[in-house]
């Protein structure tokens, strides 16, 4: 999977945990990449205004891995690119 949302949430995470994005793939858990309750919330936050969405608290917490994530981020964007195209 190496489609440009995927890469930039893989990036994402990467730098807001500054470790190397080479380390990040979308089979990581988050407890391979060290990553705890406290540094998700900051990846969501990163994630939110890098792609302009809000993520909801219940799919947060329903993230437990990078690929959860990216297929959040994904379903969030789309949802909110087909909301845009009705209102305009």
């Amino acid at each position: 999977m190496s489609d440009e949302l995927s890469i930039k949430v893989l990036e994402t995470i990467a730098a807001t945990q500054r470790i190397a994005k080479e380390t990040v793939t979308i089979d990581s858990t988050f407890e391979e990449l060290g990553i705890d309750s406290m540094d998700g919330v900051q990846i969501l936050f990163a994630l939110e205004n890098e792609f302009n969405i809000t993520i909801p608290d219940d799919a947060a917490k329903s993230i437990r891995n990078v690929r959860d994530m990216v297929d959040g981020v994904r379903q969030l964007v789309e949802a909110q690119a087909a909301a845009e195209g009705q209102a305009g």
